[in-house]
């Protein structure tokens, strides 16, 4: 039988390796560490988690909390691990994370259809069915191969992404929809400032306190000054952003005849229009130090952000123009991707793309059509977001229920609109599963 390779060691890696071996397909799981050492890693363990040990939120009327329940009914070995070595978090999933790495190495390394190899990889194989699940911290010589292999502009920087805001919480009383000199059709939401409230702002945003970086991201910052966080550029001088990304000219509001100082503008994210991205307001600041600042904004007092902008060092290929929902290159389908590679964020994030690009590297292996998840879920809206955004603006994304369908008639109350969405997306994901051939569990 054709066995898969699966590149990468992950949180996306071991689910998809455990995924195709429920399949009954063998599978060869690469992982470069410990002979080949990441910056950010400490242990040859499998799915070693470098950051927080914590999933996010439990409850299922949360995003996270509710990507947790879809892959438990689907069967994640990530996610079933992590309920097993759950500690004390009050309501988020946290892990003690040395004995969760290692418990689920030792699984894997168990299982008859699973091969662990302890080498690097360094460029894809040009034959067979491959799984690249190799994170932001892809080795040099793999992006390079990956860079060629794609075609395209690939992203590997020092990354700073603007923070994003759910379009209902935006105060319209005073944000207007326009796009400069009126070209477009309104394609931004433009939050106008006066003088006294522009200064205010920029006093405090230069004021704010920053994240602080690991040695090799601070590094890395050297080589981005095409993206400059926004509160570097405001130290720059008081004007600054008044004559980049906060340029009034070419900008009105119907409703009233005036002038304004200074305009932040939110680019549409996705299709639907209920995700606004910050233009310009890429950041380094800390998240609580986010919300303070940019609650200044006028129009901007109650936002409710799903990603809060981050500065790091990141890996990930332009989702938009490589990938089909399946998770399969469409310049060659017997290659898929998963994880933050893709541009999702978060550990549960990278666990679904683990699932799924794993479950269709053996659907292909045994001759069986690649699946979808429905897009009313927690994983088929990431998935779908992530391969039809646009690709000039594409930025990573949390799993967050702005991403997923809206209903036809409005629910204003957010806990029971996240209530409804939850519902719906379990009862999708049931009907789903019936018509989907079930894997044969070694």
């Amino acid at each position: 039988m054709t066995k898969v390779r699966v590149i990468g060691g992950g949180l996306a890696g071991t689910e998809a390796a455990w995924q195709v071996a429920q399949w009954g397909v063998p599978v060869e799981l690469y992982e470069m560490r410990p002979t080949c050492q990441s910056p950010a890693h400490h242990t040859g363990d499998l799915a070693e988690l470098v950051c927080s040990n914590s999933f996010g939120a439990k409850a299922t009327d949360r995003a996270a909390g509710l990507l947790h329940e879809e892959l438990r009914r689907l069967g994640s070995i990530v996610i079933g691990k992590a309920d097993e070595h759950d500690v004390p978090a009050g309501g988020a999933l946290a892990v003690d994370r040395s004995v969760f790495s290692s418990d689920l190495t030792a699984t894997l390394d168990r299982h008859p259809l699973i091969e662990l190899r302890r080498e690097e990889i360094r460029e894809i194989p040009h034959d067979g069915i491959v799984v690249l699940t190799t994170g932001p911290l892809t080795s040099e010589a793999l992006a390079d191969d990956l860079q060629r292999f794609t075609g395209t502009q690939y992203m590997s920087f020092f990354d700073a992404a603007s923070p994003i805001v759910v379009g209902d919480s935006i105060n319209f009383d005073v944000a207007f929809r326009a796009s400069r000199y009126d070209k477009g059709e309104a394609d931004y939401v433009n939050c106008p400032m006066n003088r006294e409230q522009y200064l205010h702002f920029w006093q405090e945003l230069c004021q704010a306190e920053q994240a602080d970086l690991k040695d090799f991201e601070r590094e890395s910052a050297k080589f981005f000054e095409g993206c400059l966080p926004v509160e570097e550029m405001a130290k720059r001088g008081e004007d600054t952003m008044r004559y980049g990304p906060l340029k009034p000219v070419g900008l009105r509001d119907l409703r009233r005849d005036e002038k304004f100082y200074a305009v932040v503008q939110l680019r549409r994210e996705d299709k639907a229009g209920q995700l606004w991205n910050m233009v310009g307001f890429q950041t380094n600041l800390r998240w609580g130090e986010q919300k303070r600042v940019f609650r200044l904004i006028p129009g901007l007092e109650n936002a409710e952000f799903v990603r809060m902008g981050v500065m790091h060092r990141n890996t990930f290929i332009n989702a938009p123009e490589l990938l089909d929902r399946t998770l399969q290159f469409r310049k060659r389908s017997t290659v898929l991707a998963a994880g933050q590679l893709t541009g999702t964020e978060g550990y549960a994030a990278a666990s679904a793309g683990g699932w799924l690009a794993g479950t269709n590297a053996a659907r292909i292996a045994l001759g069986l059509d690649p699946v979808a998840l429905p897009e009313t879920t927690m994983m088929g809206a990431l998935f779908e977001f992530i391969t039809s955004a646009s690709p000039k603006h594409f930025q990573p994304m949390p799993p967050n229920f702005g991403i997923l369908p809206p209903f036809p008639q409005k629910i204003r109350n957010k806990r029971e609109r996240y209530g409804k969405y939850r519902d719906r997306s379990l009862e999708d994901l049931a009907s789903w599963q019936d018509i989907l051939q079930h894997p044969i569990a070694v």
